[in-house]
């Protein structure tokens, strides 16, 4: 599975003001939910009962918070790159500023997992993290993301 196959390439934004951790899940869902027309609190309550679970802060400066959400037919996801970084309580302690939000119908297990693990892929990749922080508009994200979709392809 390739980002390409899910990332909604048109709902990147470059620089979002993510104020703290419950704020940035909130502005998250809101934007989720006019892209898919489902219910914002369906999906904040999704993504923050598995925050419970622990952080979806996966190191890096990166965090992927994640959920199951009734009504969507698809696996979905949007990134933002934030104009501060905030504490994420992530794993490795250091501020997020890379966010990647990722909604799946309840029945998509295993699609699920290779989404994240898609996700993951490109987040390990150092000088594509660089990137994605030096690219100052949404076209650049998405060339950025693209090309670590095909780097990753090859």
């Amino acid at each position: 599975m390739q980002l390409s196959d899910f990332l909604d390439f048109d709902a990147i934004k470059a620089s979002l003001s993510g104020g703290n951790k419950r704020a940035l899940l909130q502005q998250l869902s809101q934007l989720a939910a006019q892209r898919l027309g489902v219910d914002s609190g369906e999906i904040l309550s999704s993504v923050t009962e598995r925050e419970r679970l622990g952080s979806t802060g996966f190191g890096h400066g990166v965090a992927i918070p994640h959920g199951k959400i009734e009504g969507i037919n698809r696996i979905y996801c949007l990134f933002v790159r934030l104009s501060e970084a905030i504490d994420y309580k992530a794993i490795d302690g250091q501020k997020v500023d890379l966010v990647f939000l990722l909604l799946s119908p309840p029945d998509a297990g295993a699609e699920h997992l290779k989404a994240l693990a898609s996700i993951s892929r490109v987040t390990r990749h150092a000088p594509t993290l660089e990137k994605m922080r030096g690219a100052r508009s949404r076209d650049a994200l998405a060339a950025v993301l693209m090309g670590a979709d095909e780097r990753d392809a090859a």
